[in-house]
């Protein structure tokens, strides 16, 4: 998606790009680079994996776990789109960005961050209907209509996300030109505009509000009937099962809204001191859930892990037949 065609102002002719200077206070800002290397190396190993599983697998191709590979391709684009732009920018102090690029990394931001919380209720979903009607399931939850639900979120967070990128994409940027920020984000972009930007804040805040309390309005609502259905159980065993079922969603949940909530709230408020730390400490909070999203549901998924282990001992066993026969 490339937005430099919404520049056609002369000011924004003068010098068309951006220019990235967050971390400027931290003297060890390459650790924190390394660190998001790896936590980027662990994301695609460890969503690649997930997929290779239950694509390898036809007793997994069914809608839980489609929304599962829903949320792992979602978490790679997330932290794919974050984390290899900033070796270059911080590294190499190559941090300036052309408004095509930046605008287009900003939608693709926004877009995947909200996508991480819708796929989370899709999520919640899946386990409302498993629990609550588990005989009708089949029926209720097909491939294909989750294919389509699927096809619909991703629709529905392209239009919320597409109409407050093109408006700042619009504005006159004719002053200052440093984001203090480590990519594009909406935020730290639109309020550089030499212009009135009343319009664009109320855009935001309400898009902010609908795809993050959206989705986990949903959640705490499917939770709410969820528990009411499983303490209907008269079996303790039962019950167990049932909240163990729902136990790691409930982590990847917490993990994901409790430092977006806080990061929210904090910067609101004006509480934030240390920008640049508080900039660090929010990037890693927001590139976090994408890795540890398929090690949870790997531990946490008896049918999953022993799936994964099978996968990951294939090339042992091979191994060690081509040894015998070659002895």
């Amino acid at each position: 998606m490339n937005f430099s065609v919404a520049f056609s102002n002369e000011t924004n002719l003068i010098d068309d790009g951006f220019y990235l200077v967050a971390f400027r206070t931290m003297a060890n800002k390459n650790y924190l680079i390394l660190a998001l290397s790896i936590i980027y190396i662990i994301t695609l190993l460890g969503n690649l994996v997930l997929l290779a599983v239950v694509l390898m697998n036809s007793s997994l191709h069914n809608p839980k776990y489609l929304a599962v590979c829903n949320l792992a391709v979602v978490d790679i684009s997330m932290n794919s789109v974050i984390i290899p732009q900033m070796v270059p920018v911080f590294v190499f102090n190559q941090n300036r960005v052309s408004f095509g690029t930046c605008f287009s990394q900003m939608f693709f931001i926004h877009f995947f961050g909200d996508m991480e919380s819708f796929s989370l209720a899709l999520l919640a979903y899946d386990r409302l209907v498993a629990i609550c009607w588990p005989l009708r399931y089949p029926t209720i939850n097909t491939n294909p209509r989750m294919m389509l639900i699927i096809a619909g979120i991703w629709s529905l967070v392209f239009l919320l996300d597409i109409f407050p990128v093109t408006l700042a994409a619009m504005l006159p940027y004719c002053s200052s030109r440093e984001v203090r920020s480590c990519c594009c984000e909406h935020g730290p972009v639109y309020v550089l505009a030499c212009a009135d930007i009343s319009y664009n804040r109320r855009m935001a805040t309400a898009k902010t509000l609908t795809t993050l309390l959206g989705p986990l309005t949903f959640i705490i609502v499917t939770y709410v009937i969820v528990v009411v259905a499983v303490l209907r159980i008269a079996s303790v065993a039962q019950r167990w099962k049932a909240f163990h079922t729902c136990l790691n969603h409930l982590l990847l949940v917490l993990i994901y809204y409790m430092p977006v909530i806080l990061a929210y709230v904090l910067g609101n408020l004006r509480l934030v001191q240390y920008v640049d730390i508080f900039t660090a400490a929010l990037t890693v909070s927001v590139t976090l859930p994408p890795m540890l999203n398929p090690i949870i549901y790997s531990l946490k998924t008896d049918e999953l892990r022993d799936k994964i282990m099978m996968f990951l001992r294939k090339p042992k066993v091979a191994q060690e037949i081509q040894n015998y026969a070659n002895g």
